[in-house]
């Protein structure tokens, strides 16, 4: 059996009436990328936040690294490294004061502390800008000396709450890369995103999480698997009907409504059920007005348990930030 460095169980976290965390438990395995998957205001930040001691435990228990997380929150917070969401660096320091100063808040003897963010900073690339403020580094360069800070303390666990959130796809791959590399050198990772691909991509084992909700789990292979064989998305001039014919064919595991028309997933290889299908819907007098087949991806299997995407979950809330922002508004998810 491996060795769980982070045990979480019943854990339920409430603001007033609203529900952020309800009932959840789960388990990481050292060494392990694990991920959080879910639209914003699903709840990942508000666990992460009770992990790392921000937040009290309301309900529930929380082992991290062997230490009851409420009798031994000092022994908890010695174990793990944090990035934040949002940028908690200070803009008028520069990259090498920045990890100074965090290393002497830690208390890291001089002699420990001095090469190792010599060694920290080359890691992230970012030895070259050691004496640049950070005011003048662009968003990639700070969330790579947030990772090299979070990692100065050589945490057992390092928590990354939305890592790569606003930088470009270029910067995110990069900042993947670090994280790949952190974890082979035995870190364990734990990972809240709401990007399909990062979790994708990085983890080891995924955990999805909508409403305060675990969802569905596993790797993103099993996830997948999960759903189907193969998915096909179609648009007819009339879907209840089309619906309902599709739920009696023995090679259909599901077929749903959604917001992108009908979702179906497959027992079986897509390209040989295909044809059938055409006759069977053209039989009946509905009309296919579109058709496409793809491999299952996390946002079906997203779909398969709400009944919607979370790229279009993830879109709405975009758009909802943007208007508050444009409005004179601030917010933000649990």
């Amino acid at each position: 059996m491996e060795e769980l460095i982070i045990s979480v169980k019943g854990l339920s976290h409430n603001y007033g009436q609203v529900k952020a965390v309800d009932n959840i438990s789960f388990s990481v395995e050292k060494g392990q990328i694990f991920s959080f998957l879910g639209p914003n205001g699903a709840g990942k930040t508000t666990t992460i936040n009770i992990l790392i001691t921000l937040l009290p435990i309301q309900k529930g228990k929380v082992a991290i690294s062997g230490f009851d997380l409420e009798k031994h929150q000092d022994d908890v917070r010695k174990s793990i490294g944090i990035v934040f969401q949002n940028e908690t660096l200070d803009m008028n320091l520069t990259a090498w004061e920045s990890m100074e100063f965090h290393g002497r808040i830690y208390s890291l003897p001089k002699e420990v502390r001095r090469p190792r963010i010599d060694e920290l900073l080359k890691v992230v690339e970012l030895d070259e800008k050691r004496n640049e403020l950070v005011k003048n580094l662009s968003g990639g360069m700070k969330r790579r000396l947030e990772i090299a800070r979070g990692l100065l303390t050589r945490p057992k666990v390092l928590f990354l709450d939305e890592p790569t959130i606003g930088l470009d796809v270029q910067t995110r791959m990069k900042i993947w890369n670090y994280i790949k590399k952190v974890n082979q050198e035995g870190v364990t990772i734990f990972l809240t995103t709401h990007y399909i691909d990062e979790a994708d991509r990085l983890s080891d084992v995924i955990y999805i999480i909508d409403k305060g909700k675990i969802i569905a789990n596993g790797t993103s292979e099993s996830l997948k698997n999960s759903i189907g064989k193969d998915m096909i998305y179609l648009e007819t001039d009339n879907d209840k009907k089309a619906t309902k014919i599709l739920k009696e064919m023995k090679e259909i595991n599901d077929a749903r409504n959604s917001s992108k028309g009908l979702v179906v997933s497959l027992k079986s290889e897509g390209t040989k059920f295909m044809p059938k299908l055409f006759d069977k819907i053209r039989n009946e007098g509905i009309e296919i007005k579109s058709i496409n087949l793809k491999k299952p991806s996390l946002d079906d299997v997203f779909i398969q348990y709400t009944g919607r995407g979370l790229r279009d979950e993830n879109r709405e809330q975009n758009q909802m930030m943007s208007r508050m922002k444009m409005m004179g508004m601030s917010g933000g998810g649990h």
